[in-house]
């Protein structure tokens, strides 16, 4: 049995002790129809050309944990950003953990998704909000929908900020020789709300863990939103991360994404600019060695005018790593002042190490300004060589230049610990300690 199939017929036993009349369950039941269906993406199709799946599904994936988990906080606390004080959204092999969460009610709902499901006080967020975002017909996202229970439930009311931010923690403990997980977030910050959240996915022994993750991110009319993802998890963990964000007038969203560390990582951000005064920020960093591989697909779709979106992802790759970055920009007829920026670039360390970059525009306006670049090289050797001449070895010199190549993505980051843990993982990922301040 393929792991298509295993999905299929497990179906079943998961609907056991579901609400089977409750609303979301009509869309659960469609979505497996979907995924039934279509199956896994394949790079027979254009949006995966550079990415294979076919390796996955050769795995005996457990789709449900046999087994309950639990962890001391010492042996994970490294994987928290515990410098300051956060709440904390915690799942142990896709469970709920109460001792290693701190979730809150207060003004503000920093809670479970399955909470959010089956209590009546947050039924008409659901009904407003679930799976209104995310798409109906990508075949992994229905795969996550058919199997929604879990994940993080985050709700900001009007004129509200939590009083710190959020990090949603998923760990992998290897209990299971193979596991999939199958996390579902739901983040709502209406008019004049702000939130920050930090989302990390992490295995903790060498064992084959595949996580499908999909994210919706409503944002009302003037609410800002931060969102941080940090991946750098296990050899053996490969993520497929569906991210749906859909905004309001004037609101900000800012997304940065870094990617230093997994087996397969596969980032779909999609932004729908529904309002006028928009702001729509990508940034993203990968480093990546050995045989990893990490694929970027982006879509900023302006809906209306007067709207700006910008795009920065930077990627430093080694050894027999792959790297793609795809990324798409459309303008509608309507949608005149629009101002659009996109960009990647990327440095090849090794003759092995690949990049494949495809910036996109489909502009149906004629008064906007719409940019996109993308420039794939080596390391510049008289720069190298200059840096040298001033008596800094070649491997410190070098990490220098990398590090001043990401700087600008990792100058954007609004949280100074999270900013300074990320800084270390680079410079850890670099080989170097580096001589300033990180």
């Amino acid at each position: 049995m393929d792991l298509k199939e295993k999905l299929v017929s497990s179906f079943m036993a998961f609907e056991d002790g579901l609400d089977l009349d409750h609303p979301v369950h009509e869309e659960r039941s469609r979505a497996i129809k979907n995924f039934e269906t279509k199956g896994f993406p394949s790079k027979k199709e254009e949006a995966w050309k550079y990415t294979s799946l076919k390796s996955l599904q050769k795995i005996d994936f457990s789709i449900f944990p046999k087994q309950e988990s639990a962890l001391e906080y010492k042996d994970v606390k490294k994987y928290f950003l515990h410098e300051i004080d956060t709440y904390k959204i915690v799942f142990v092999d896709g469970v709920y953990s109460s001792y290693l969460s701190e979730t809150t009610h207060d003004g503000v709902d920093v809670c479970l998704m399955s909470s959010a499901f089956s209590k009546p006080m947050f039924q008409q967020v659901i009904e407003v909000y679930f799976n209104k975002a995310a798409s109906k017909e990508e075949s992994l996202t229905t795969l996550n929908t058919a199997f929604s229970k879990e994940g993080a439930y985050i709700y900001i009311p009007k004129n509200k900020m939590p009083k710190k931010p959020i990090q949603i923690l998923h760990l992998a403990t290897g209990n299971e020789a193979a596991l999939m997980l199958q996390p579902r977030n739901l983040i709502v910050a209406e008019d004049n709300a702000e939130v920050q959240i930090i989302e990390r996915h992490q295995s903790l022994t060498g064992n084959e863990v595949f996580t499908n993750s999909v994210t919706e991110i409503f944002a009302g009319k003037d609410a800002i939103v931060d969102y941080y993802k940090v991946q750098n998890d296990a050899p053996t963990a490969s993520l497929v991360d569906n991210t749906y964000i859909s905004q309001k007038n004037s609101s900000v969203v800012r997304v940065h994404t870094f990617s230093l560390g997994g087996k397969l990582i596969r980032n779909n951000l999609n932004f729908y600019q529904n309002g006028e005064r928009i702001d729509s920020t990508l940034k993203g960093v990968t480093i990546l060695g050995d045989k990893q591989h990490v694929d970027h697909h982006t879509l900023v779709h302006h809906a209306q005018p007067n709207c700006e979106s910008h795009q920065d992802y930077k990627g430093i790759f080694g050894d027999s790593s792959t790297g793609v970055f795809n990324g798409k920009i459309i303008v509608d007829k309507i949608a005149q002042k629009t101002d659009a920026f996109q960009q990647n670039n990327n440095i090849l360390l090794s003759d092995k190490s690949t990049i494949n970059s495809k910036p996109q525009l489909e502009i149906f306006a004629d008064d906007v300004k719409c940019s996109h670049g993308c420039t794939i090289g080596q390391l510049d050797e008289e720069a190298l060589f200059y840096l040298r001449s001033r008596g800094i070895p070649k491997k410190e010199a070098k990490a220098l230049m990398m590090y001043a190549f990401a700087n600008n993505v990792l100058e954007s980051v609004r949280i100074p610990e999270l900013k300074s843990r990320i800084n270390k993982i680079i410079a850890e990922k670099l080989g170097v300690r580096m001589g300033f301040d990180l």
